[in-house]
């Protein structure tokens, strides 16, 4: 993992919670500051996505070019090529 140095500023209430947990966990105050960033960049992440799959989902119900695979055998589809192979 590579580390860079930043500096933030932090107000009274939040450097003393954030001190006390790494107190009471014997760690890094650094270590959990980058844990609460990690945990946030995921939580932002998963919420794009499931916005964006909520934006997508009422073109998937009314769109046929959506659904259209749906229909499509397995089997037909995987031995397609074997068919055509042969003829």
């Amino acid at each position: 993992m590579n580390l860079y140095r930043t500096q933030i500023l932090l107000e009274k209430s939040q450097h003393e919670m954030l001190t006390e947990i790494a107190q009471e966990e014997k760690r890094s105050l650094s270590e959990i500051v980058r844990e609460m960033i990690e945990r946030e960049l995921r939580y932002r992440q998963r919420r794009q996505v499931l916005l964006a799959a909520r934006e997508l989902q009422a073109d998937y119900n009314t769109d046929p070019e959506f659904t259209d695979f749906l229909a499509l055998d397995s089997d037909d589809f995987l031995f397609e090529n074997e068919d055509n192979a042969e003829g």
